[in-house]
């Protein structure tokens, strides 16, 4: 992070022709160029930049409060991930985000219990961020199997909701751990929201599912700082 309001993003791009290196430097004040450059960042010919831009806006757009929120929730991931870089790689190699309008919701495992407070310290340095989530786990006996079968989950669920008519699958974040399925994001009515609960409990090796989802048109409540579980029966 540079100074004086300054991010700076580098990112790494592998191409046909050989690895190609973006330094990109934006105001954050203005998310939106961030947003459009991070774009860029996902492809590296002029065609793969268009389809790449195109896809990433016309997703932004369905989103409940558009382009310019969707970029400012990604300019609030790019630091927070800036600031976990920075101050140690490994401690939170195994944390995940996700950002809806502010809210931040931190998934994942830990080694201890100062690495936990530490990495919620940082995110709340962050500009924009209304509320924090905190559902990060101490670390256990499950290894790589565990987090192996957690990605499977999240994988089958994504799938499964991409391809659900009566589903905006666009407006849900999903992280898994532990056999814990946490959804955040906008539902457009109860009955979606209750269908993509159903579909997650019905996923094997889910344990419970807990939603931090908000309806669609209701304000976020920063107030709100535990998830509505649902246990597996």
């Amino acid at each position: 992070m540079a100074g004086n309001g300054i991010i700076q993003v580098i990112a790494f791009a592998h191409c046909p022709k050989g690895p190609l290196t973006m330094n990109i430097r934006t105001n954050i004040k203005n998310p939106l160029i961030l947003f459009y450059a991070l774009i860029m960042l996902n492809a590296c010919s002029p065609l793969g930049m268009a389809a790449g831009a195109g896809a990433a806006i016309g997703i932004a757009a369905a989103r409940e409060g558009g382009v310019s929120s969707a970029a400012s929730d990604l300019r609030i991931q790019a630091v927070i991930n800036d600031k976990w870089f920075k101050y140690d790689l490994k401690t939170f190699a195994k944390l995940h985000l996700a950002v809806d309008q502010g809210r931040v919701l931190i998934t994942g495992v830990v080694q201890d219990p100062e690495s936990r407070v530490e990495a919620i310290r940082l995110v709340w340095q962050v500009n924009g961020v209304k509320q924090v989530i905190n559902e990060i786990r101490l670390a256990d006996s499950e290894g790589v199997q565990g987090y192996v079968r957690d990605a499977w989950i999240t994988t089958r669920l994504r799938t499964t909701l991409t391809f659900d008519r009566e589903v905006q699958s666009i407006n849900y974040s999903i992280e898994t751990v532990q056999g814990t399925v946490y959804l955040m994001g906008i539902a457009q009515n109860r009955a979606e929201l209750d269908r993509v609960i159903e579909v997650a409990r019905t996923i094997p090796h889910v344990k419970q599912v807990i939603s931090y989802v908000k309806m669609a048109g209701e304000p976020v409540d920063i107030n709100q700082q535990q998830g509505k579980p649902w246990l597996k029966p």
